[in-house]
């Protein structure tokens, strides 16, 4: 049975290693989809660098809204709330839950625990971005599956420097 549980301190080594793999096949997939321009503009020195700097920042900064999945004393998941009073929203910032225990119930498990946090600060609608990409295929169906309905959304990207 999954626990959800606050984010320890102590977790963090242990999140940043699950997530660096929950994201390898999403980069993966990316890399290979998106031009080589844009993707060397995002990461310059490789997508694990950024991605860690990034989760990690998370992490630091955000400790008080994390959650941790934990089943049989393992620490297999987490996910991050971040509220927004002002928009009346609250946003699933990071979700990751380690391969090895994916489709088990896990995402929907923190999942709920971040419906529950944004119920709780009376928030009335809830949030999730993602991307189009092939990689992220798995977590678009996560959160359908939640109830989340697709918004068209433009991204557009145009280099400006010339070697």
């Amino acid at each position: 049975m999954t626990e959800v549980r606050p984010y320890q301190s102590e977790d963090r080594a242990t999140l940043l290693a699950l997530s660096l793999r929950y994201w390898e096949p999403v980069f993966s997939a990316l890399e290979s989809e998106v031009s080589s321009f844009v993707y060397e503009c995002f990461y310059p020195r490789g997508w694990r660098v950024r991605q860690e700097a990034d989760l990690a920042e998370v992490l630091d900064r955000e400790a008080g809204r994390i959650d941790v999945a934990v089943v049989d004393s393992l620490v297999v998941g987490w996910v991050c709330t971040r509220l927004h009073p002002d928009d009346g929203t609250g946003e699933v910032c990071v979700l990751a839950v380690d391969p090895e225990h994916q489709r088990h119930g896990i995402a929907t498990a923190l999942m709920d625990r971040s419906f529950e946090r944004i119920r709780d600060a009376g928030l009335r609608m809830t949030m999730v971005e993602t991307g189009g990409d092939s990689g992220h295929a798995p977590s678009r169906s996560t959160d359908e599956a939640a109830g989340f309905l697709q918004r068209p959304v433009a991204r557009y990207f145009v280099g400006l420097m010339q070697n």
